[in-house]
């Protein structure tokens, strides 16, 4: 039994876009020389490669400036791809990653006439699971520390007092009165 591999653009320039994935190497990027070519400013020149290794492919990141991530985990290394994993390539563009089996076997005509095969239910869709969520978190309501402000506000109260004093006595003359230290004045 073989398989064949493949992309669905799900969300990004092109949703429904198909990318038969074949080959040893393949480089997924915006250039035009690449295997699988996104056309999107999300996407590096180089954004990702996948490499086919022992049946499978593995994804790695190329040094990218969005960032690859595989089921919403952004990769830090390597990763084996399984058929229905989500790929995202920055915010926007989003991938379904496909691994269909062929049966060689399917396709042989037999020249005798047989009983018809019982025909099998339909297997269930599989559920697709939703692209990651990328909106930003709202931040907590931060609560406002009254102590400062009124200890700036008493302050303020208390130079605005010894403002109007000092320029009450300088109005009266009571200098000698309320300071006689600082002015020689005897009483």
């Amino acid at each position: 039994m073989a398989a064949q591999f493949q992309f669905v653009m799900r969300s990004g320039p092109t949703p429904g876009a198909t990318y038969s994935l074949e080959g040893d190497q393949i480089v997924i990027g915006r250039d035009s020389t690449n295997g699988v070519v996104i056309n999107d400013a999300e996407i590096s020149r180089k954004h990702a490669r996948l490499t086919f290794q022992g049946g499978k492919y593995v994804l790695e990141d190329l040094s990218s400036t969005n960032g690859t991530f595989v089921n919403g985990q952004r990769l830090a290394g390597p990763a084996v791809l399984k058929s229905g994993d989500v790929i995202s390539f920055g915010e926007q563009i989003v991938l379904m990653y496909d691994a269909l089996s062929v049966d060689a076997g399917e396709t042989v005509i037999s020249s005798r006439k047989s009983a018809p095969a019982p025909v099998a239910p339909a297997p269930a869709p599989m559920a697709v699971p939703p692209p990651p969520s990328y909106s930003t978190p709202m931040a907590p309501i931060k609560k406002t520390n009254w102590t400062p402000i009124f200890i700036a506000a008493g302050i303020l109260v208390l130079i605005c007092v010894c403002v109007v004093a000092l320029w009450y006595i300088d109005q009266n003359y009571l200098w000698c009165t309320f300071f006689p230290f600082l002015t020689g004045c005897s009483k």
